[in-house]
């Protein structure tokens, strides 16, 4: 997907509406055919030539990529206009309070200046505008001497403090910039990195307390860098509480309108944790909290958080014995265009893991086979855990097949490219698991005896239920099935319950 096609696909339908109207305006010529090339894009699936032909009898080139290059313009300059519009209405207000004060300063006005500058102050404060803040107090300071009213020690303190958090936030931005370049290492690259002595130098190189989280950018991006640390231990029950706590905390903001994009993300970041922890119904909780910002502002966050918000409602439904209602949900954005990559291919493979659960092996291998670019270009668009998840339910699937010649070829092909990974991130129990379904894909018939089941049972360092990963336990529970005899589906929601009894008591 080109530019002109992501910016085009992440537009609400309110946005491509006011859009169109935009371009009408804006169009001199009648014959002008911008209109109709921008809802050919976003309602039709045709290629580039296509598109030409549609727009051009003569199927003249030039005029077609003249006419793209000008839309996607006029897309840049809508989408500037409502930015603008939308966003910063509060800060270009504080802005004009300034100039304004100055001015009146300048003419010695200083009573109507300062007045203005306490507008522009309480402004500012209220939505966390610390660059902005400063200048409000610099210009105070700077002509203090022009009101005998002001108190010019307390100014001097109200901006050492406003210093202290745009300082903060800025660190907190330099700390999330860090410890995101490390995740893309760790996670598309297959690098290994000491993730926990990595993320406390770099918050020590930085002087940061985590509890001094200031606005929800702040907050989502402390949020971020701590479901980071869970994603690389496999530990989100000790990352709960603190999420829940500091949301909490700042969730009553005045600006929470404001930061509506980074509201959403943190609502997003909660749901997911207790999805991993095994909290369906608190998970849905915070969905709900999280659909509920994304309809705000005439849906101008909709589209961005759709496919998102639409996996995790999924998989909660899948885990909570919805799975009907779960395969249904998918199946209607599974071809959603989107410039959302990564959230498109967790619907796909989410979708074969439902099916495979199902015990519809055929639903799960035709989706399956639509996953055909290599590896490498997967690592690329969703991560190495997302190509390995692919590639152990791909053996476990031709494995129920019975398509011999794809097993043994998956099998040799994940040996050589994964197990010395695995080794280095200290993940041999994936290996171990593997050499356990080979040794049942060549000995079906011992799967139920006494000797496998204790061979299993010796094989893994066991952990409690409540903290094994809900993707993890999903996995054991195929094997599982198949040595007690029972369906892959009823399987894992058992084991899931028996889980959430565990960690009630």
């Amino acid at each position: 997907m080109n530019d002109l096609n992501h910016i085009i696909s992440s537009l609400s339908s309110e946005e491509q509406t006011r859009f169109t109207e935009y371009l009408k305006k804006k169009n001199r010529r009648n014959d002008t055919k911008n209109i109709q090339l921008f809802k050919l894009i976003s309602k039709d699936h045709l290629t580039s030539e296509a598109l030409c032909k549609k727009l051009y009898k003569d199927g003249n080139k030039a005029a077609y990529h003249a006419l793209r290059k000008r839309l996607l313009q006029s897309l840049i300059d809508f989408i500037a206009n409502i930015s603008i519009e939308e966003e910063n209405s509060v800060d270009m207000q504080v802005i004009k309070y300034i100039l304004a004060s100055r001015t009146f300063l300048l003419n010695n006005k200083s009573i109507i200046a300062y007045k203005l500058l306490h507008k522009a102050e309480i402004l500012a404060q209220e939505h966390n505008l610390f660059a902005i803040l400063n200048e409000i107090y610099h210009t105070k300071i700077q002509y203090a001497h022009t009101n005998p009213s002001i108190e010019l020690e307390a100014e001097i303190e109200k901006y050492k403090v406003n210093q202290k958090k745009h300082q903060l936030e800025d660190q907190l931005n330099m700390v999330y910039a860090k410890v995101r370049l490390t995740l893309n290492q760790i996670t598309y690259k297959g690098k290994t990195i000491n993730f926990q002595m990595l993320f406390e130098s770099i918050l020590k190189e930085h002087n940061i307390s985590l509890e001094e989280a200031v606005s929800f950018k702040s907050v989502y991006q402390l949020m971020t860098i701590i479901s980071i640390s869970a994603f690389v231990t496999n530990d989100y029950l000790q990352v709960e509480p603190f999420l829940i706590s500091i949301y909490k905390t700042i969730k009553n903001q005045k600006d929470k309108d404001k930061q509506a994009f980074y509201h959403i993300q943190v609502l997003y970041l909660i749901s997911n944790t207790l999805f991993r922890n095994k909290k369906f119904e608190n998970s849905l909780a915070y969905l709900d909290l999280m659909r509920q910002k994304m309809l705000e502002k005439n849906k101008k966050h909709y589209n961005t958080f759709l496919l998102k918000h639409y996996k995790l409602l999924a998989l909660n439904y899948n885990f909570s014995n919805r799975q009907e209602e779960a395969i249904a949900l998918l199946e209607s954005v599974k071809n959603k265009k989107h410039n959302d990559i990564e959230s498109q291919l967790d619907i796909h493979l989410s979708l074969v893991m439902f099916y495979f659960q199902k015990g519809s092996l055929k639903n799960a291998q035709t989706i399956l086979s639509k996953l055909y670019h290599t590896d490498n270009w997967y690592m690329e668009k969703a991560g190495k855990e997302w190509v390995i998840k692919k590639n152990l339910i791909e053996i476990l699937l031709y494995i129920d097949l019975n398509l011999i010649d794809l097993v043994e070829s998956r099998l040799l092909s994940f040996k050589r490219s994964y197990f010395k990974y695995l080794q280095e991130i200290n993940q041999e129990r994936v290996i171990t698991y593997l050499q356990l379904i080979e040794y049942y894909y060549k000995n079906p018939e011992k799967v139920t005896s006494g000797a496998f089941k204790e061979k299993v049972e010796n094989s893994f360092v066991w952990i409690s239920p409540d903290q094994e990963d809900i993707f993890v336990m999903s996995f054991y529970a195929w094997l599982k099935s198949k040595m007690e005899n029972r369906t892959l589906y009823e399987t894992t929601t058992d084991l899931i319950e028996q889980s959430k009894t565990i960690a009630s008591n």
